[in-house]
């Protein structure tokens, strides 16, 4: 197996109205938690030239119980199945949240955006399960080889759900279009009060057509 294919993450993105429900369908599944809920705060970084967003490049660093610095690449299209989204993806745990960013900030990254969310992780039959409470919305993604991934939207009763294929930062960008919202950073802070209706999650432009 080269690097890439043992970096290769692929996924599926689901918009859902019961975290709850789909909790209680995976412990009947059988399913083990991995990771009790915890809450991340992520820092994407830019670099001076802004050249990073645009090309479909993250590079972020997460606090959770540990730090760790992450690089993202553009969607892969060669390992693309309808539906998933596949990408390069590389992770370290790093020692100190602090201190790494620094040294981002000396290597001529700069952070632009800050996003927030409360993650509970589950594994069942070689796929992981990661359950999100976004600041606009709940969110189930799940990772692991396509055939894993469709029995299980099957069989947690998902089959209907609204997928996508964007980040979580790019749907961010769709509601802040759509909303008319002027904050730069996706927190429960800047959310509070403010109702996300499933259609600002659509691309700008085709809200006009």
């Amino acid at each position: 197996m080269s690097q890439t294919e043992q970096h290769l993450e692929i996924e599926a993105k689901l918009l859902v109205d019961d975290l709850v429900g789909v909790k209680a369908r995976l412990e009947a599944l059988g399913a083990a938690l991995s990771h009790a809920r915890v809450f991340e705060r992520n820092v994407r970084y830019e670099d001076p030239a802004g050249t990073l967003t645009p090309h479909g490049i993250v590079l972020r660093l997460r606090q959770d119980d540990h730090a760790r610095l992450t690089y993202k690449g553009p969607p892969d299209e060669a390992a693309r199945v309808p539906g998933l989204q596949a990408r390069f993806e590389a992770e370290v745990t790093v020692s100190d949240f602090d201190t790494m960013d620094v040294i981002l900030r000396k290597l001529g990254f700069h952070p632009f955006m800050v996003y927030e969310k409360y993650r509970t992780t589950y594994v069942y039959n070689g796929a992981e399960i990661m359950l999100d409470e976004m600041p606009y919305g709940s969110f189930v993604e799940i990772e692991g080889h396509p055939d894993r991934i469709e029995p299980l939207i099957e069989a947690l009763g998902l089959a209907d759900a609204r997928r996508f294929e964007e980040s979580y930062a790019r749907l961010f960008d769709y509601v802040r279009a759509n909303l008319g919202l002027a904050f730069n950073d996706l927190t429960f802070a800047n959310f509070a009060g403010i109702n996300v209706p499933p259609g600002a999650f659509e691309p700008p432009e085709s809200r006009k057509r």
